[in-house]
């Protein structure tokens, strides 16, 4: 199966995604791999959203608690800390401003001669 997101591009922008699912609600590590998966990032995995957590986390950025689960062991819920909400909103922001300034180039027209090479 091929990747259907560049990797590194999705390297730089899934900090981001994942603030924003936990600010929409308070999620255990699974649940968010698959919330990713239903919004069409199918091909992001555990091995890259659980380091992720972890690194949040690490940076205080993501606050944690056990809750107890009926079909096997507690599962660890994630949710934004103060800083983890400044963080969601200084990253939108830089967000906005680049995606705002690749399509500004992206949207020029080509000149003809490049559009016959291909």
């Amino acid at each position: 199966m091929t990747s259907s997101h560049d990797p590194q591009l999705l390297k730089g922008v899934l900090s981001l995604l994942l603030l924003h699912l936990l600010a929409e609600r308070e999620s255990y590590g699974y649940e968010v791999v698959q919330r990713l998966q239903e919004v069409g990032f199918t091909d992001v995995l555990e091995g890259s959203v659980y380091p992720a957590l972890a690194r949040l986390e690490r940076d205080g950025r993501v606050a944690t608690r056990l809750v107890p689960s009926p079909s096997g062991p507690a599962r660890k819920y994630y949710r934004l800390t103060p800083a983890g909400w400044q963080a969601l909103r200084a990253g939108y922001t830089a967000w906005s401003r680049h995606t705002a300034s690749v399509n500004a180039v992206l949207a020029r027209p080509l000149p003809a001669a490049c559009e016959k090479e291909n």
